[in-house]
């Protein structure tokens, strides 16, 4: 029973260090639009951009927020580059923006252009390593990863396929943490 009519996100809520810089990397770099702006109470700040499809990408800026913790509440970029993204229990791992399959290649290239670290292209497919090298039928999604300037690590993906196929994409049990 589905008592709750869910109509996607509206936004998701994350922090940055530098809210001046965090408007230039998402309007400048990524092309978004900024569509709302808050003062709040505390002297701090809370800015929407648009995503598309009437979801957004917020941010808060804090005056007193505590450094964040890479490797813990986000993604150490010394890591990823091992291909390892483990964070904490109740983080938020990344974002990933819908982009369009023929332009990942392109988008990918002008990131390196523009001087910042990216991926390689990965193709996320069901099999036991979780990528294969070339997209085939077991490839669900290809993207790439990058971080902002705040290191929230960010993704663009494209989907190769639709998801939901109870006989090819729902054949696992969740997990349960050990008591």
């Amino acid at each position: 029973m589905n008592q709750f009519k869910l109509q996607g996100i509206n936004h998701l809520a994350l922090v940055c260090r530098d809210m001046a810089r965090t408007v230039d990397f998402y309007t400048n770099i990524l092309g978004l639009k900024l569509i709302k702006t808050i003062a709040l109470p505390d002297g701090g700040q809370h800015f929407f951009f648009d995503v598309g499809n009437g979801d957004a990408l917020a941010f808060f800026w804090f005056p007193n927020a505590p450094a964040s913790v890479p490797g813990i509440a986000s993604v150490d970029p010394e890591r990823l580059k091992m291909g390892d993204i483990v964070t904490a229990h109740g983080s938020m791992n990344h974002v990933a923006f819908n982009v369009p399959l023929e332009q990942l290649q392109d988008y990918h290239e002008k990131f390196r252009e523009l001087g910042i670290f990216t991926t390689p292209i990965l193709h996320h497919a069901d099999v036991p390593s979780g990528y294969v090298e070339q997209p085939d039928e077991t490839t669900f999604i290809s993207s790439f990863y990058f971080f902002d300037p705040d290191g929230i690590l960010l993704e663009f993906a494209a989907k190769t396929r639709e998801l939901g196929d109870p006989n090819r994409d729902l054949q696992h049990q969740p997990a349960t943490a050990s008591p």
